[in-house]
């Protein structure tokens, strides 16, 4: 098993996919954030809708979160691509004759993916913490705030992208056109099931239903209040933990399915 993740881990780091990656997402997480920070204001009280001052605290949680929908894109899209680039050069032949324990093999590469996951969100973390750090101290906020609500935000965000990579695993298996997964996840993710979350959020029946959408779980695990840096409505969301719960569960289903598929799959 040992050998196999580390054949797994070799695959994505001694190609170009790994800084291909790895630029784009530093880019981004800097980028957006220093944005952020730079322009956004903590909300004040509004007393009508029953929504608390945001705190600095707060505030300096949502500023280092605000790109993770584009990192975890980004993450979820090398899940798509570790996997759909073997069937697409025919590299999972040779990948399953090296290890005919086809179930070990798709092990290795969860495993390999968290492990790749968790180190994107480490570059991400990086750049964010970095640039709007850099970007609310210059405006005299406070750059962590109080207690351990910070932090926790950025460990989890580590757990968020590494979850996504394997929701891209288990997309690249179900669609077997790496292309047409890639184009079909991501808008997917980043704009049906958003708008979709949000028509159904603004109704009585559908707020319940909408809360287990993935990105709403994804909000509820990073965000530290019920509105956003710039809502003024407040959001029905689920704790952070059931958040990480349902995100967990998306992940182990697809990757689930993805496994299950690939061990009676022929790949000749």
């Amino acid at each position: 098993m040992g050998a196999a993740i580390r054949s797994e881990l070799r695959k994505i780091f001694t190609t170009r996919l790994w800084w291909g990656m790895a630029i784009p997402i530093v880019l981004l997480a800097a980028g957006v954030t220093a944005l952020l920070a730079a322009t956004s204001e903590p909300e004040k009280a509004n007393p009508d809708l029953g929504v608390p001052a945001m705190s600095e605290t707060q505030f300096a949680t949502n500023t280092y979160t605000g790109a993770v929908g584009l990192g975890y894109l980004l993450t979820m899209c090398v899940g798509i691509v570790a996997i759909g680039s073997e069937y697409r050069h025919q590299t999972i032949t040779s990948t399953f004759l090296a290890v005919p324990h086809r179930t070990r093999v798709m092990a290795a590469k969860v495993v390999a993916l968290l492990v790749t996951g968790a180190f994107y969100g480490l570059l991400f973390v990086v750049a964010a913490v970095a640039a709007g750090a850099a970007v609310l101290s210059s405006r005299g906020l406070s750059t962590f705030g109080e207690g351990f609500a910070v932090p926790r935000a950025l460990l989890l965000m580590l757990l968020v992208l590494g979850l996504w990579a394997l929701i891209g695993l288990g997309a690249g298996i179900l669609i077997p056109n790496q292309v047409a997964a890639l184009m079909i996840m991501v808008g997917i993710a980043w704009i049906l099931e958003p708008i979709l979350g949000g028509v159904l959020a603004s109704q009585d029946w559908g707020e319940g239903v909408s809360k287990f959408f993935p990105s709403r779980a994804t909000q509820a695990m990073l965000s530290q209040q019920s509105t956003g840096i710039n809502d003024s409505v407040p959001v029905d969301r689920l704790p952070w933990p059931a958040g990480a719960l349902v995100l967990l569960a998306y992940s182990a289903l697809l990757a689930g399915i993805g496994t299950w598929l690939t061990t009676r799959r022929d790949v000749s």
